[in-house]
C-alpha cells in the first residue's frame, strides 16, 4: 500500500517473524550466541526467555536455518502446551514417528528407538520447544526422562526450551529442581534500549530497501516510549505510522503522525503494562521538555 510511496520493495515491519530482518543487538547476539552453545557444547537442555514479542522465534527461525542438518535431526514443537502424553505426541510428530494408536509406553519407546538409530547415523537430535511456559509443570519434568537416553559418553537428544518470563517461574519450583539441575545454558532477552531501538528501526528500513530513516528524532523517541523496546511492538507501531504518513501525503514520519499512531491504537501497539525504566523515563522527560507533550498520558502508560 505504501511501499511505493516511500521508495520501499517490501513492508519492512511485518508482524512474520522473519530471520531476513533479524536485527542482532547485543541481547539478540548474546541470545544466539547461548543457542549455538548449546548445540555445539551438546548441553542437555538450553533455555531462552524473554518477553512477548521480543525475538525468541525469530531466533529460533535463524538458528533452524543456520543448523547443519547433516549433522543434527531437528524437531520443532510451536505453541506447546497439554500433559506429557500430548506432549508425547508432539515430540513423535515433530520427529515423523507415527503415534497413532500407541500407548504412552509404546510412544516412548518409539522415540527412543528413534534418537538410537539417528546416533547410529552419527547424528544428534535436537528437540526446540516454542512457547514452552504452556506446557504443564509434570510434563516439563519427565520431559527431563529423553535427556537421560544415552550411549555411553554421547547425549542422544538435546532439548531447547524457548518460552516467556513465566517459564523461569516455572523452572525455579523445587519440583522441577531435577529438571533445572539438566539446563546448562540460558538467556534472558531483554527489550531493545533507545539507541537500539533507533538502529533496529533504520535496519529494517535498509533490508526493505530505503537507506534514509522514515522517521523524525520525536517520532523515533514516541515509538520508543510506547512500545518499551518490544520488537513486535515497534513493528506494530511503525506500520501503522507509515500508513498514516504515506495517507497524509508525507514523505517522513513527524511527531504529529507518531502521536496519531498512538491515539490509534487502543488495543495493540502499546505496552501499557511494562512499568517504564530509567531510560523510557528520561525520553518521556526529554518529549515533555522539547515538545511540550506528556506521551506517558497520551499512551495511558503510567
Amino acid at each position: 500500500m505504501y511501499c511505493k510511496h516511500f521508495g520501499l520493495t517490501e513492508k519492512p515491519f511485518s508482524l512474520i517473524p522473519d530471520p531476513d530482518y533479524l536485527y542482532f543487538s547485543p541481547r539478540h547476539r548474546s541470545a544466539f550466541t547461548m543457542l549455538e552453545y548449546g548445540l555445539m557444547e551438546q548441553n542437555g537442555i538450553t533455555v531462552i526467555t524473554g518477553e512477548v514479542g521480543s525475538g525468541k522465534t525469530t531466533l529460533t527461525r535463524l538458528l533452524l536455518k543456520r543448523i547443519n542438518y547433516a549433522e543434527l535431526t531437528v524437531g520443532l514443537i510451536n505453541n506447546a502446551h497439554g500433559s506429557f502424553d500430548d506432549l508425547l505426541e508432539w515430540v513423535g510428530t515433530a520427529f515423523d514417528i507415527p503415534t497413532e494408536g500407541l500407548s504412552r509406553v509404546a510412544l516412548y519407546r518409539e522415540i527412543q528407538n528413534f534418537l538410537i538409530e539417528e546416533f547410529s547415523k552419527g547424528k544428534r537430535v535436537v528437540l526446540i520447544v516454542d512457547e514452552a511456559q504452556n506446557v504443564e509443570e509434570k510434563a516439563l519434568e519427565e520431559l527431563r526422562l529423553l535427556t537421560n537416553i544415552n550411549a555411553d559418553k554421547n547425549q542422544l537428544v538435546q532439548i531447547v526450551l524457548v518460552g516467556q518470563p513465566e517459564l523461569l517461574d516455572v523452572l525455579c519450583k523445587p519440583t522441577l529442581r531435577q529438571l533445572a539441575q539438566r539446563v546448562s545454558s540460558e538467556h534472558h532477552l531483554q527489550a531493545l534500549n533507545y539507541k537500539e531501538t533507533v538502529g533496529y528501526i533504520r535496519h529494517r528500513l535498509t533490508v526493505a530497501g530505503v537507506e534514509r530513516l522514515l522517521f523524525e528524532q520525536a517520532a523515533l523517541m514516541v515509538i520508543y516510549y510506547c512500545s518499551g523496546g518490544i520488537p513486535r511492538l515497534i513493528n506494530t507501531l511503525c506500520d501503522y505510522a507509515l500508513v498514516l504518513t504515506y495517507g497524509a501525503d508525507q514523505q517522513k514520519v513527524s511527531l504529529e503522525m507518531a502521536m496519531a499512531t498512538i491515539e490509534g491504537k487502543r488495543i495493540g501497539g502499546v505496552d501499557r503494562h511494562r512499568k517504564p525504566h530509567p531510560e523510557m523515563v528520561k525520553v518521556r522527560a526529554a518529549i515533555k521538555r522539547g515538545w511540550g507533550i506528556d506521551i506517558a498520558q497520551l499512551s495511558n502508560t503510567e
